[in-house]
């Protein structure tokens, strides 16, 4: 692995945090994040070129999946778990994999991340083949865990990429569509859940989204397959039918209640035209 510390450890921009008063610390977290978007920005054409390998995937009857530790991995499980209730996929179309398990979501797991095997054998169980394709995240891009799921996943011909906040890092390296969003020393110095772990929050929506998009999961601008799951969600899809079909509410409410979802109601309607 390099010895080049990653961009991701470097001190702080700021000394003294605990002689800060509370505006002081607020305006200047903010400060930092506010360079942030600039940063994804740089990346677009590399998150472009991921996004349009992964599209005919899963198309093709592939899946996506994440592997990270801590807060990359936490935010890859996130990112997987909001596809289907927000586009209506099958929950197996996008699969998040955090070092540790489950258990790793809400409670540090010991050397988790450093074991290199263990992504792999944690994919083997979903039966990984070269139809899917592995994105790692790692803000460092020095995990062990990812870096080791990402080389084997290239050696079994599996398109793989990866999301890091660190120039040319070993991960990066290995990967064949890498997106480094660099963004520079944290506010506390090395606590990847803030400049970093937004960066990367940033890109998975523009990742998944993007592909949710391009597999005609949204009509116009409308999330026309999300799962009515609550209150919140069926009102907001009575409003979509009213909107699109310029109906009433209780109309559109017995169209949603009959046909069980947004799009099925507006191809309904369109089979009556």
């Amino acid at each position: 692995m390099s010895k080049k510390s990653p961009d991701t450890e470097k001190a702080s921009n700021y000394d003294h945090l605990e002689k800060m008063n509370t505006l002081e610390i607020l305006s200047n977290i903010n400060k930092e994040d506010q360079t942030i978007a600039g940063n994804v920005k740089k990346e677009i054409v590399s998150i472009e070129k991921l996004v349009d390998v992964i599209v005919p995937k899963i198309e093709s009857g592939g899946r996506l999946f994440y592997i990270g530790a801590g807060t990359s991995g936490r935010l890859g499980v996130l990112d997987a778990s909001e596809c289907p209730p927000t586009f209506g996929v099958s929950p197996g179309i996008v699969i998040g994999l955090i070092a540790g398990g489950d258990t790793a979501l809400r409670n540090a797991v010991e050397n988790a991340e450093d074991d290199t095997k263990q992504a792999w054998k944690d994919l083997q169980e979903y039966d990984i083949s070269d139809k899917d394709v592995l994105v790692g995240i790692a803000a460092s891009g020095t995990t062990p865990y990812v870096i080791g799921g990402i080389k084997e996943a290239r050696k079994n011909g599996i398109i793989t990429g990866c999301v890091t906040c660190s120039s040319g890092s070993p991960l990066a390296e290995a990967s064949e569509y890498p997106i480094q969003v660099v963004t520079g020393p944290e506010f506390v110095t090395g606590s990847t859940r803030m400049k970093a772990g937004t960066a990367q929050k940033l890109v998975l929506n523009m990742i998944s989204t993007s592909v949710m998009i391009k597999l005609g999961r949204v009509k116009g601008n409308k999330m026309v397959d999300m799962q009515l799951s609550n209150d919140k969600l069926v009102g907001r899809g009575i409003r979509m039918i009213m909107e699109e079909l310029e109906v009433g509410e209780e109309e559109a409410g017995k169209l949603l209640k009959e046909f069980g979802s947004v799009r099925a109601v507006l191809l309904n309607h369109q089979k009556r035209k």
